[in-house]
């Protein structure tokens, strides 16, 4: 298992401390007995507390090694505060998970406290918790997966939109556009004209930018990749646009690969025409909201995107 989380857990190495930890961490004051802490460690069978003052910041932690060496030493009634470990180890909580793994491998701890940046404590975090938190994100890849099995297995998989699951009415949409893929000198002609319609429509400049940015990479991908005619469909929503590009071509192998920044399938005469230096996926996803892209060897690309309208000026 330890080979296992060794090998994936690269893949996930910024996800953040607070995707990680125990928020409903148990503290115990200093005023408080070793007795006291021994039987919340038995009830709740844990193996350390943190101790907190009235503001709840970190001043120190109690062990179950403490607790022993109290019955050892015949002072299991004396404070928490007179025996406790004042110098603690604690992780910020803006850490990331790389951060955490880096503190277990440098610290013989098996918990670590976790600390806004007023000290107070937010949270703790063990071995445990990073294992469980590395299986849940695998398990949502699984999820993905099989997602995207049932979706490209599906005969009805261009009839039901990837982002909501319903049935898709195309015949509904505000605006339409039929990409030509035999002249690629046209690529972006659609995603220039959805954005004089949207402005046209009273969506905000920013939005409309955003929207015709990644509908343009969309379209340039039916023209220099599919090898088929495609489609441009778009449906204004009060607080939404919602933008799908599909074609019946080749279809994306990887689509995973073609993620990736400058990955690109374009011929040579095609980059010399001053396009398919990449797939351009990662810049649609960054323009838009949500995505999602399915594709089929030999059953085309599918692409969904949504905007939210006035993102830029809610931030």
């Amino acid at each position: 298992m330890e080979k296992i989380l060794d090998r994936v857990q690269s893949f996930f190495l910024d996800m953040s401390i607070t995707e990680i930890m125990n928020h409903s961490v148990i503290s115990v004051r200093p005023d408080r007995t070793l007795r006291q802490v021994k039987e919340i460690l038995r009830i709740k069978r844990i193996s350390g507390l943190p101790v907190v003052d009235n503001n709840r910041k970190l001043i120190g932690i109690v062990s179950i090694e403490d607790i022993i060496k109290a019955l050892e030493g015949g002072y299991i009634d004396d404070t928490v505060e007179n025996r406790m470990t004042k110098n603690v180890v604690s992780i910020d909580s803006t850490a990331t998970l790389k951060e955490v793994i880096e503190f277990f491998e440098k610290w013989p701890y098996g918990r670590f406290p976790v600390i806004d940046n007023e000290r107070r404590l937010v949270g703790i975090v063990t071995k445990n918790d990073v294992m469980m938190a590395l299986l849940a994100k695998l398990g949502l890849v699984y999820l993905h997966d099989e997602r995207r099995r049932e979706v490209l297995d599906s005969p009805e998989y261009f009839a039901r939109s990837l982002l909501t699951g319903e049935r898709l009415d195309k015949s509904g949409a505000d605006f339409y556009f039929a990409i030509d893929y035999f002249d690629i000198n046209l690529a972006g002609v659609g995603a220039s004209k959805l954005r004089q319609f949207l402005l046209s429509k009273g969506v905000d400049e920013k939005t409309a930018r955003r929207v015709s940015i990644a509908t343009y990479e969309a379209e340039t991908n039916v023209v220099i990749h599919s090898g088929s005619t495609g489609a441009i469909y778009c449906f204004i929503k009060p607080e939404s646009i919602f933008v799908r590009v599909e074609d019946t071509g080749k279809g994306i192998e990887d689509v995973e690969l073609a993620m990736r920044e400058g990955y690109s399938t374009a011929p040579d005469y095609v980059r010399e025409l001053g396009f398919g230096a990449g797939m351009g996926l990662a810049n649609m996803k960054r323009c838009s909201d949500n995505m999602i892209v399915m594709s089929k060897v030999g059953a085309g690309v599918v692409v969904e995107m949504e905007f939210l309208r006035g993102r830029e000026a809610k931030q």
